[in-house]
């Protein structure tokens, strides 16, 4: 606590309002609720919902085996398509993805909820302990996984399917990745990342080796030698910095080390927050970190981010939940500078923002907004080693549309990889049918040696 702000404290509010805070933001839907829900889906034979989920889920069929009172049958056709359906219910921004494309969202009427039903038919399967895999037959080839996040996980799941021996490298205590540290606490509470990461791995054939890091512990040229394909997850490392004067200052903190604190506190009393926030940044965590803060009883939030509103990435419903927080959100501002005393942050200098001829530029007008804690959440960035000499795109690594990448040992997909939205479905998506390209592979290269 010595480097603390002065205004950065734990313990602000009463054990009730945390818990309360800190509740899920959907509730589960029971059963009565769950077939109502169901039944206003049109079932539509060319559902546009289907087309706008990244993992193509049958959302049709799903819905329909609810309202006929078939969950487990739900959440087989959920799970053939994203293993990890569970978590994506809870996260996924279904109000920019399939419930903006439900032909029932108009002016007039509200769309289908497919992530709470999505939650419904899947977390009764996980209840019920019910698994609907079997691991095939061995094949006697080893792939390595490196990185226990959803692109990962799904990846590792999919291949022991297929019946390889699959182990996972994770550099972190926990596997999940951004379910485990990176989500905020009230879409997904209590142990939820673990069970869904223990559901998975139930399958069989899957090892994984917890605080080993690419680049510290093993490199991708000894992956080689020892596994017959490799598939990399590894997300992104790096966090962009401000680059502007008193960013050491005390109090001045990563959003997603600030979000990986709270989700890994037990008492979220323990987690210590400033009395005046300011976030940097206009994503997704951006809004996390803001509503947490408040959350945890910050008196005074501000998000600030350098372009308009309708150029923040944070959908329109995150940014009104914020709102509805207390959060206030302030557009066209861009940190000058963090102010302190006995170097600790106090308050933080920002300069408006306008759009010109060459692109995005200061003003020359400034505002000083009190601070005594500044969340960076302006991006996160590819840093690690031991890949060697593998091809690198937008500071990213390369991939075809199979998820191979310039080595032919070598798939990757998630976040480290500039395909697509940096959401969890998204990952998920890329980690299965990287899986897929590596089974074919394989079995290619057993034919051949045949």
């Amino acid at each position: 606590m010595g480097r603390l702000a002065p205004g950065i404290t734990s313990g602000r509010l009463s054990a009730a309002d945390y818990d309360a805070n800190f509740s899920d933001l959907h509730p589960p839907l029971d059963k009565h609720e769950a077939l109502v829900a169901s039944d206003r889906c049109y079932f539509c034979h060319d559902a546009p919902c289907m087309t706008a989920c990244p993992t193509s889920i049958d959302i049709p069929l799903f819905i329909r085996q609810i309202s006929t009172s078939n969950p487990l049958g739900a959440a087989r056709t959920i799970f053939d398509q994203n293993i990890l359906g569970g978590m994506c219910a809870r996260v996924c921004p279904t109000e920019t993805l399939c419930e903006q494309a439900c032909v029932r969202n108009t002016a007039e009427e509200r769309p289908v909820e497919i992530g709470r039903l999505q939650r419904y038919a899947t977390d009764t399967a996980m209840e019920r302990g019910v698994q609907f895999y079997k691991r095939a037959a061995s094949t006697g080839k080893k792939v390595a996984v490196v990185g226990a996040g959803p692109a990962g996980l799904a990846a590792a799941h999919r291949l022991a399917m297929h019946g390889h021996d699959v182990v996972i490298f994770e550099a972190r205590e926990k596997s999940g990745g951004l379910n485990e540290y990176g989500i905020a606490t009230y879409k997904s509470t209590g142990d939820f990342a673990q069970d869904e990461v223990n559901y998975i791995l139930s399958i069989g054939g899957i090892e994984v080796r917890h605080g080993q890091k690419l680049g510290r512990d093993f490199t991708l040229a000894h992956l080689e030698g020892q596994y017959d394909a490799i598939f990399l997850g590894i997300g992104l490392a790096g966090v962009n910095g401000l680059g502007v004067e008193g960013e050491d200052l005390a109090g001045v903190e990563d959003a997603v080390e600030f979000i990986a604190g709270l989700r890994q506190a037990r008492d979220k009393a323990s987690v210590a927050v400033g009395r005046s926030v300011v976030v940097l940044g206009g994503g997704m965590t951006a809004i996390d970190a803001a509503v947490q803060a408040k959350l945890l009883g910050a008196e005074e939030v501000t998000i600030a981010y350098r372009r308009g509103k309708e150029n923040m990435n944070a959908s329109e419903f995150e940014q009104d939940l914020a709102a509805s927080k207390g959060v206030t959100i302030r557009h066209w501002l861009q940190p000058k500078r963090v102010l302190g005393e006995g170097g600790k942050a106090t308050a933080i200098e920002l300069e408006y923002t306008a759009l010109t001829a060459n692109g995005l530029a200061g003003t020359g007008e400034t505002v000083t907004i009190r601070a005594d804690q500044v969340l960076k959440a302006i991006g996160q960035t590819f840093r690690v080693e031991g890949l060697g000499a593998l091809e690198m795109k937008g500071g990213r690594i390369a991939i075809d549309a199979e998820g191979r990448t310039s080595h032919p040992k070598v798939w990757a997909g998630g976040d480290c990889v500039k395909l697509g939205e940096d959401l969890t479905v998204t990952s998920v998506a890329q980690g299965r049918d990287a899986a897929e390209s590596i089974n074919r592979a394989l079995a290619g290269a057993a034919r051949s040696a045949a």
